[in-house]
């Protein structure tokens, strides 16, 4: 077991911060800000081989001069501590570059994230000693008095179950399996998903081989800018649903979707030809509920992710509707147990929104804590 030196009555460490991505990160420099030191009142623990969170496991063609954004972790520029010779317009893969940035980041902070550890489950000892206790695969149990989760949405791909879809010869995955448009070279790609990644998964498959773009709804292009403005109140629509216990839609679905320059291009290329879902899936295609039916040797599933939050099942967060209800100044607190506090959930699933996740769970918790000794600095 990881611990320090509270003795066996007290907490291995006041708090425990889950998952080393943008969010989880985020809340690691502010706990420190306010005078928690890592690796002896804090600990952050992430389950991946290295630094970069989700980004260190995204497709190849993902180039910083495609990605729809990287923001600046707080206190570093993401800009000047790029790979010798990377600029934010290089065809420099993502999975390369913001890899890079965290370990740089890390090192720099002395955040110490142990890592690779896995938090399998964590569970309520308040009744024997008032301490959450999670319990991983390689570090022991881990007991503590607070808990940020920062384990995001990577883990947990979401794919809709159609009928058929277990008789389908061909082949299915989703976004998270993508790697490169020259597998699918000869054969037909249907691209189910109206989000940023389909639409650029799609113009990728496009130029190799023959696509379908199918959607639930009518994607919603927006031609204009997002400024700070409109980018708040996309994130007050999904702050208020977490609010009020409802499950999280997702930032994006609010926004709209960006028309890019090479958006313009694929649209005047024809590929950008969305029709509505398909009905049911075949051995050999997809057909639709009119008899219209399209032979496909492929079917890639751009239908997003759902919250990782199965390690926190035995705490009975979930309402009866399947969200959590939360609280706090950025709707990081759960509001049946203020010990813990979830970032990257909801309003904080966008990288903006993470930063301000995690100086939010860090402020309240210590406070809730009594921890800490210096004030809130921005």
């Amino acid at each position: 077991m990881v611990t320090d030196a509270a003795g066996p009555a007290g907490p291995d460490f006041q708090i425990l911060v889950i998952g080393a991505g943008q969010s989880g990160l985020s809340a690691g420099y502010h706990l420190q800000r306010r005078g928690l030191v890592p690796g002896r009142d804090f600990l952050i623990v992430d389950h991946a081989p290295g630094p970069g969170g989700a980004w260190q496991f995204r497709w190849p063609s993902l180039t910083l001069s495609t990605v729809n954004g990287v923001h600046d972790l707080p206190g570093m520029s993401f800009a000047a501590n790029l790979p010798p010779g990377a600029t934010v317009t290089a065809d420099v893969p993502a999975a390369t570059a913001v890899p890079y940035y965290y370990r740089r980041y890390e090192q720099h902070f002395g955040l110490r994230v142990h890592r690779p550890v896995t938090v399998r489950v964590v569970c309520d000892r308040s009744e024997r000693d008032g301490l959450l206790h999670a319990e991983t695969d390689n570090a022991g149990t881990l007991r503590v008095r607070g808990l940020i989760n920062g384990t995001g949405t990577w883990e947990r791909p979401f794919i809709p179950h159609y009928r058929g879809a277990e008789v389908f010869a061909g082949r299915q995955l989703h976004t998270r399996d993508y790697r490169e448009p020259e597998e699918f070279a000869g054969q037909h790609v249907v691209v189910v998903g109206g989000g940023i990644s389909a639409v650029q998964l799609l113009d990728e498959i496009s130029r190799v081989t023959t696509t379908t773009w199918v959607t639930r709804s009518v994607p919603v292009f927006r031609e204009t800018p997002f400024g700070q403005d409109a980018g708040r109140r996309a994130v007050a629509m999904v702050e208020d649903r977490v609010r009020r216990g409802l499950p999280p839609g997702s930032v994006v679905s609010v926004t709209g979707l960006p028309m890019t320059e090479r958006l313009r291009a694929t649209r005047d290329r024809g590929v950008l030809h969305r029709l509505p879902m398909f009905e049911h899936i075949e051995p050999d295609g997809v057909r639709w509920s009119d008899g219209t039916f399209q032979p496909a040797q492929v079917i890639l599933w751009a239908t997003g992710f759902r919250s990782a939050l199965d390690h926190l099942a035995p705490l009975a967060l979930r309402g009866p509707g399947g969200g959590i209800a939360m609280t706090g100044r950025s709707a990081t607190r759960v509001a049946a147990d203020p010990r813990i506090h979830l970032i990257g959930y909801g309003p904080s699933a966008s990288t903006i929104g993470a930063n301000r996740a995690g100086r939010s769970a860090a402020v309240e918790l210590t406070g809730q804590l009594g921890l800490g000794n210096v004030p809130a600095r921005r």
